[in-house]
């Protein structure tokens, strides 16, 4: 790391036209300061206006200083990200370099400290110093539960007011419970769809609640859905490996369903890992000689793995090998259990003022309760995971990406390639993901060469989540549809020729879906089957498992 970082420098030129920019900005804006005496200053000119949310409170408009220190914080803040964007080098080294910068600069920021925020400082005195008591109690209580509270979680409860779609567990191993929904309609498709979710997450992302529930919504269109529904990993479960996930997971919830039904094919969807849980089940199936999915729906998933992204940075040779060495299989205790917080302080540190310091001050310098959100409480929600199968995920995926290099990957002990899978394929994209960014997702058409073109790729707006939980009802955002014939082979070049819709896309993924669905039939009067009876209701125990 050190050596990989000495290798890196700014060009002077760069460096001298930054040093002169900074010294100009900061000089103007310690005139601009010194006339801040009045609404229009000693020489006409406005007050000056803080261009950032953290410091949209009128108390740091009012008080100079605290103007002056967010407006030079700024400037800072500007002036060491261009310079991070002006190291020449290796890209990974780089990359670090500026994530670093950036996490470094969102924490010093003035709104983060009681003694530089006036707002904080103002309720503290209004409230007679019971706002810092409140800060304090929420600090305590964050610390006993291991993690910063994002949302109230006092007012949601799984099975209560999220996961609250009828149907019950008719199956459970090991590893995962499978779900049965109750059919909302008369008749039902002849062929189910079976949903993996990903079980770096709990399902219910997929279930929050009746207007956003992607799980409904499909039942509603008169589809007999079921979702796996992973356990949560404890020490038991310390030394099972991707190909458990594979053969005792996603295939055999594929059997489950077919046996269950009736159907000699299904439809599927995956969504994040889940989708590239999925997609690796059926290259084994097809490696078997197997074709049971007639139709598999990729949400937000990685196939090909050339691009991640920002998790890019976190790694290389020594990082999967120290996790290999520690979590691994060739741990001294052949396995070990990676743990959810881990998991989600990772990802909550690429949005480090969203959805870490803006907690910081709400909660604890203004004692204030954060607001009911569904998807933050499941965002909190977080799940282990078994330290040889997260391992063999990062070596063959972000590491290598022998997903996409036919027979280079072993799983269950068949050669994988992807192209084996021949079948149509619905591709969703979000175009502001910063964990599988779109042009990723949209590379996943060219890792399923099999599919004789049979694919549909759809872009939504939003992020990783928010693009994919997008109900209709709500009205909310857009999606684009590429134009009919062979999909372009570069992601950009599909954008030029797509065209903008208003609204989800989910109306889109159910029209594509019913085409593959076949003909309807009456809809079950039971859950399961004789031979899977129910064993408790929806969501099931291993949804409620907390880490």
């Amino acid at each position: 790391m050190l050596k990989s970082v000495s290798g890196l420098s700014v060009p002077l030129p760069a460096l001298t036209e930054l040093q002169s920019e900074y010294l100009r900005q900061a000089t103007e804006l310690w005139n601009r300061s010194m006339n801040f005496g009045s609404p229009n200053g000693a020489e006409g000119e406005p007050a000056p206006k803080i261009g950032d949310r953290r410091f949209a409170a009128p108390e740091w408009q009012a008080d100079p200083a605290s103007s002056f220190g967010a407006q030079m914080y700024l400037l800072n803040a500007r002036t060491l990200l261009k310079l991070a964007d002006a190291v020449q080098g290796d890209d990974k080294p780089r990359q670090r370099l500026r994530y670093a910068v950036q996490q470094w600069v969102a924490a010093a920021s003035p709104a983060n400290f009681l003694a530089t925020n006036p707002e904080a400082l103002k309720k503290a005195v209004t409230s007679q110093g019971e706002s810092l008591k409140d800060g304090l109690a929420r600090l305590v209580s964050d610390l006993r539960q291991g993690h910063l509270s994002q949302t109230d979680e006092t007012l949601f409860e799984v099975g209560r007011n999220v996961a609250t779609t009828e149907g019950h567990v008719v199956f459970e191993n090991d590893l995962f419970q499978l779900l049965d929904y109750k059919p909302l309609t008369a008749k039902v498709h002849e062929r189910p769809l079976l949903m993996v979710p990903p079980c770096i997450n709990k399902f219910y992302i997929l279930d929050l609640q009746p207007a956003n529930s992607l799980i409904r919504y499909a039942v509603e269109q008169g589809h007999r859905v079921f979702v796996v529904s992973w356990r949560n990993a404890d020490q038991s479960m310390a030394h099972m490996g991707w190909d458990d996930y594979i053969e005792e997971g996603a295939i055999r919830a594929i059997d489950l369903v077919q046996e269950i039904t009736g159907s000699d094919t299904i439809n599927t969807l995956g969504f994040c890992i889940g989708g590239t849980i999925l997609a690796t089940a059926l290259a084994v199936l097809a490696h078997r000689g197997r074709q049971p999915a007639e139709s598999m729906t990729l949400l937000t998933a990685f196939l090909d793995f050339t691009d991640t992204g920002v998790l890019d940075l976190f790694i290389d040779e020594a990082m999967v090998k120290m996790r290999e060495l520690t979590i691994g299989a060739e741990s001294p205790t052949q396995g070990g259990l990676l743990k959810g917080q881990e998991l989600a302080s990772t990802f909550s540190s690429l949005r480090p003022n969203d959805l870490v310091w803006n907690y910081v001050v709400g909660n604890y310098l203004k004692g204030e309760t954060p607001p009911a959100f569904d998807l933050l409480y499941w965002n909190s929600d977080s799940t282990n995971l078994p330290g040889p199968m997260y391992c063999w995920y990062l070596r063959h995926t972000y590491l290598e990406n022998n997903l996409v290099k036919p027979g280079k990957a072993v799983v269950c002990g068949a050669p994988v390639d992807l192209g084996t899978i021949d079948l149509p394929v619905y591709v969703y994209g979000s175009r502001e993901d910063h964990i599988v960014p779109w042009d990723a997702a949209y590379r996943n058409l060219a890792a399923l060469s099999g599919n004789k073109g049979q694919t549909r790729f759809v872009l939504g707006a939003s992020g990783h989540i928010a693009g994919v939980i997008n109900p209709p009802a709500s009205k909310k955002r857009s999606h684009w549809v590429g134009a009919n014939g062979k999909a372009p082979a570069t992601a950009d070049a599909w954008l030029e020729r797509a065209t903008e819709h208003p609204g989800s896309w989910w109306p889109d993924w159910a029209a594509w879906l019913k085409r593959h669905a076949g003909a309807q039939v009456a809809a079950p009067k039971r859950p399961g089957s004789r031979d899977f009876p129910p064993i408790e209701a929806a969501p099931g125990r291993y949804v409620k498992q907390k880490a």
